[in-house]
């Protein structure tokens, strides 16, 4: 499981390219809509190898990756039916479910998980402002 810093502000793709000399990532504009970043602000920056950098995708993972190249509308939640992460779980709710948050404080809600749980979760159902995960893996070291 990756480690991954709590200040970690935004998390998106993007290419690198030659512009008069210099070589610039662009920033999308929602990450400063959002309030995500500010302009004029310095931040940290990671970079990650795609595998596109590697030139091994097959023709699907290219149709694939294409499909998601296209930005994410921020307006929606930030998870899928299906998607599989790994997520923190940082209280229980009202019902005594794991609540976890994932990009913009979106809420994951994880029947069986308790605080500082650190499972990896199916995404069952979706809704506008939370979505409902099962346990796939629990965290290890809860073992």
């Amino acid at each position: 499981m990756i480690e991954i810093s709590d200040s970690l502000r935004t998390l998106f793709s993007a290419q690198i390219e030659e512009r008069d000399g210099s070589y610039v990532v662009d920033v999308p504009a929602s990450e400063i809509e959002h309030d995500a970043l500010a302009a004029d602000e310095t931040y940290r920056v990671a970079i990650l190898a795609s595998e596109s950098s590697t030139g091994q995708k097959t023709q699907q993972e290219q149709h694939h990756s294409a499909a998601q190249e296209t930005p994410p509308t921020s307006d929606g939640p930030p998870v899928d039916e299906g998607e599989v992460r790994d997520v923190t779980i940082e209280t229980t709710g009202d019902q005594g479910d794991g609540i976890a948050k994932v990009e913009r404080g979106y809420v994951v809600i994880v029947p069986g998980g308790q605080p500082g749980d650190e499972p990896t979760v199916e995404i069952d159902q979706v809704q506008e402002n939370v979505a409902f995960a099962s346990i796939v893996e629990h965290d290890s070291r809860a073992l």
